[in-house]
């Protein structure tokens, strides 16, 4: 230990070099229930491409693990360390180097705010689209690594589709330039997709080249009561059906609801089942809006509220997104699940969550991008009762096999880390492990970057 830290000195300001374990174990882990963590043996907070290739030079000779961090709002144990590791912190790295208005891009090191890309590039007239509930917190270093989606993906998509280009420390310390600034671009294999989503595994994303789109007008959103979750799911199928592209269309079942209302006295609609918003950003919303009510009141809508205008959009989408510190607020502890379905077995989906809540005797608020079928099942338990966080972890699984059944994905935006590695191997299958087993020897032949993190 003391030769790493002697190395490490040699190469790092004192600043960026914490040695003081009750610090460190500050560090340790994300967000996520039921990860193990293990405890750091430094933690280095570097603010140039120099001094992270510095530090994986030294983790490389004398074989150390690396576990690269952003923010640590991660819900999959992707960011947590493991005993003697180095936790690589890439928050300070922090700075908008560059946008674009002509070419649409945004160049930014991996530290940056999500929420404070997009309200700079919002000074230029564009938007960058990605939006997780966490905006105000998660970097865009851990949006690329766990290829993170939000609100808006319905219409435009996840972070996959924003990421033109990366600069990338590998383990050995050598810098690897990926992808392009242009608007195209199809030279040999797309290296900076294989990065998105890949936890950490392969490099530390020291930059990254980002697209961005003209800022699109102001949204209006419309809030449709439901007297089942089926109903409400009829509707989100009628409306994709019809080849609407709202900017957002999203929903919570009662359980999520009365948990909102209960933190912030919100005024929703507790006697309503399903509760969905629809939004648009087209030049003329009021229209669109007025399409979906009908659809919703065709699926069996009781009660169908198009927002009068941007503040009170904004209000019903504030209620959205405090679902999850609402939720969390019903016990001790979450698991927060992140089940992708076809939107044609979304309605499955919500009626199977439903029947596993009944079986375990837990309460399951389930609150979803409905538009993707990407659904988030949070169980609520007590994690001072050994029995009921049994009951939570099985019910998880449970979610898990059921999203699988129904021809569905065990995440679509959060990510593997720890938490779902058998289920990743269920997914992926004997030939596809074996491949991407492959391709992490490939980038990290010592198995040096977040271990134990995916397979």
């Amino acid at each position: 230990m003391d030769a790493l830290l002697e190395r490490l000195r040699t190469g790092l300001p004192a600043e960026a070099l914490i040695t003081d374990p009750a610090v460190t174990a500050s560090y340790a882990h994300d967000m996520a229930s039921f990860c193990e963590a293990g405890a750091p043996a430094f933690v280095v907070l570097p603010r140039t491409v120099e001094e992270v290739q510095h530090v994986m030079r030294t983790a490389t000779e004398l074989r150390v693990p690396v576990v690269p961090q952003g923010a640590r709002t991660g819900l999959s144990g992707a960011a947590n360390a493991s005993d003697g590791c180095i936790v690589l912190s890439l928050v300070k790295m922090d700075r908008i180097l560059e946008i674009s208005p002509v070419d649409r891009i945004a160049v930014v090191e991996p530290g940056v705010v999500n929420a404070t890309l997009s309200r700079a590039v919002d000074e230029h007239g564009l938007y960058y689209p990605p939006d997780p509930s966490s905006w105000e917190m998660c970097t865009i270093g851990g949006n690329i690594g766990t290829a993170s989606g939000g609100l808006c993906c319905v219409k435009y998509g996840v972070t996959a589709e924003y990421v033109l280009g990366l600069e990338a420390v590998l383990a050995d310390g050598r810098l690897l330039k990926t992808g392009r600034r242009t608007a195209k671009g199809v030279a040999g294999y797309d290296l900076t997709r294989l990065f998105v989503g890949s936890e950490g595994s392969l490099g530390i994303v020291v930059k990254a080249v980002l697209a961005l789109r003209p800022r699109p007008p102001q949204q209006l959103v419309l809030a449709a009561e439901f007297p089942s979750a089926a109903a409400a799911c009829d509707a989100v199928c009628r409306i994709m059906e019809r080849g609407h592209t709202p900017s957002l269309l999203e929903l919570m079942d009662r359980t999520t609801v009365r948990a909102v209302n209960a933190m912030a006295s919100m005024g929703l609609p507790e006697t309503t089942e399903a509760l969905l918003l629809c939004a648009f950003d087209t030049p003329d919303p009021g229209a669109d809006l007025a399409a979906v009510g009908e659809l919703c009141a065709a699926a069996g809508a009781t009660e169908v509220v198009p927002a009068e205008d941007a503040a009170e959009s904004e209000l019903l989408l504030q209620a959205r997104r405090m679902s999850l510190p609402a939720l969390e607020a019903v016990k001790s502890a979450t698991m927060i699940d992140d089940v992708c379905v076809p939107r044609s077995r979304l309605g499955a989906m919500l009626e199977g969550t439903a029947a596993v809540a009944e079986k375990f005797g837990l309460t399951i608020g389930v609150c979803a991008h409905a538009g993707d079928g990407n659904t988030h099942p949070v169980v609520c338990f007590d994690h001072t009762d050994p029995d009921e966080s049994r009951r939570a972890r099985e019910s998880f699984d449970e979610i898990m096999a059921l999203g699988l059944a129904l021809g569905g994905t065990i995440t679509g935006e959060h990510g593997v880390g720890v938490l779902k590695k058998e289920w990743l191997a269920r997914e992926l299958g004997e030939v596809g492990l074996e491949l991407q087993r492959g391709i992490k020897a490939a980038f990290d032949p010592l198995g040096l970057l977040n271990p134990g993190k995916l397979f």
